[in-house]
């Protein structure tokens, strides 16, 4: 039997919003595929939960200070201009009506066709995920939802809005992918090696060259190319299936 590979993420957007918990979650292979679309003239948004505070020895506030310049080299690496980092509680990051209500306003005001949420499974192939990254992810489809409605959050001033797209990272059956070959593989790379002192403070952790493009290598298995970052993409316009 032939081999099936996955398709290809249909790149019919202008704006992606990307929702993560954490400095540097965006880093480890997502940031690929954002290379990719501001080199094809796409608008990318990160919209950061939290400053990282917790994830270093430092104090927190010089942690987050460091923190907050790393990704902002990360994101130069990759073309990323429009950075928003909130200030919700790094390591108790709670899901509710306060990070639904955060989340829902940099919908409404960013307005993009995509936004890209974190897995919000306990288990993944990795091991038991951060209680951070689940609470960003199940608040993240939340917000989608609410930014539509005009009844939910009134008071805020910016108009509703609904993403066409809503992608998560896939741990496991992905349903599209997106070919990092080459340059935008190596922006990726060079955005998670800008967190360098953030890295240099986690014991044995690897060389962003050492992982990632084995990471990508792997997707790029699935979709006959030879490196990719593979995603969960849901169409929130399409017609419900009976």
């Amino acid at each position: 039997m032939p081999v099936m590979t996955l398709p290809a993420l249909p790149e019919e957007f202008q704006r992606v919003l990307c929702v993560v918990a954490h400095p540097d979650d965006m880093e480890y292979g997502l940031s690929s595929a954002v290379a990719r679309w501001t080199a094809n003239g796409i608008e990318v948004g990160y919209l950061l939960l939290t400053r990282g505070e917790a994830g270093m020895p430092n104090p927190p506030e010089e942690t987050a200070r460091l923190r907050l310049a790393e990704q902002q080299a990360a994101c130069a690496a990759v073309g990323v201009e429009h950075l928003t980092v909130l200030d919700h509680p790094d390591g108790v990051l709670v899901y509710g009506l306060d990070l639904r209500r955060d989340i829902c306003r940099e919908i409404r005001r960013f307005k993009p066709d995509v936004v890209l949420g974190s897995s919000f499974e306990v288990e993944t192939p990795y091991g038991f995920d951060q209680a951070d990254h689940r609470a960003a992810g199940l608040a993240t489809l939340d917000a989608i939802r609410d930014a539509g409605n005009r009844w939910v959050f009134p008071d805020q001033t910016e108009e509703p809005h609904s993403p066409r797209w809503y992608l998560q990272p896939a741990f496991a059956n992905p349903t599209h992918g997106v070919d990092v070959t080459g340059e935008p593989l190596r922006r990726g790379v060079a955005s998670l090696e800008a967190h360098a002192a953030y890295l240099a403070a986690l014991p044995g952790h690897p060389a962003p060259a050492d992982f990632i493009p084995k990471f990508a290598a792997m997707g790029g298995q699935a979709m006959g190319v030879e490196h990719a970052v593979l995603f969960r993409a849901h169409d929130l316009q399409a017609p419900p299936e009976f």
